[in-house]
């Protein structure tokens, strides 16, 4: 399973998927998508017609902003193959380190990301729009050979 990129021009897409995978008043449209993917250091992956992970890397940093798995898809590795695809290219783009919330009460999501060796930092009381908190979880990346390379040339 070998996610592809995703750029601007595949947020229609991305938003129909996004659609599926979450409950109508949390689903992110097209045009947010958009933005999103325009802003520096941004970056997305998917699983045609199954998920997608979108992500950003600055500052030696990386943060998931929102991975996507639709219902028929969900424990077949999607998740996985979108995570650690998302953590090896942020480890190439420069980040030391990749965050992300996840619902306190989503014990799926938590043990995906628990397995990738994601640990929880911090909480982040009524966090979402139904007052459900998020607990942020961090997971330092390896440096990547891009990264070794790239430190040599300065």
């Amino acid at each position: 399973m070998n996610p592809e990129p995703a750029g601007a021009a595949a947020a229609p897409a991305l938003a129909a998927l996004h659609r599926l995978a979450f409950p109508p008043e949390e689903a992110w449209g097209a045009d947010a998508l958009r933005l999103m993917l325009e802003m520096p250091g941004a970056f997305a992956l998917h699983l045609p017609g199954r998920g997608f992970i979108l992500a950003r890397a600055a500052a030696g940093e990386a943060e998931i902003l929102t991975l996507a798995v639709v219902p028929a898809a969900r424990r077949r590795g999607c998740g996985a193959a979108l995570l650690g695809a998302a953590l090896g290219l942020a480890a190439g783009l420069g980040a030391e380190a990749m965050f992300l919330e996840v619902a306190a009460s989503n014990e799926a999501a938590q043990a995906l990301y628990a397995g990738a060796g994601f640990l929880p930092v911090g909480r982040r009381r009524r966090y979402y729009a139904d007052g459900g908190d998020a607990l942020v979880l961090r997971r330092a990346l390896p440096p990547s050979a891009d990264n070794a390379l790239r430190d040599k040339a300065l």
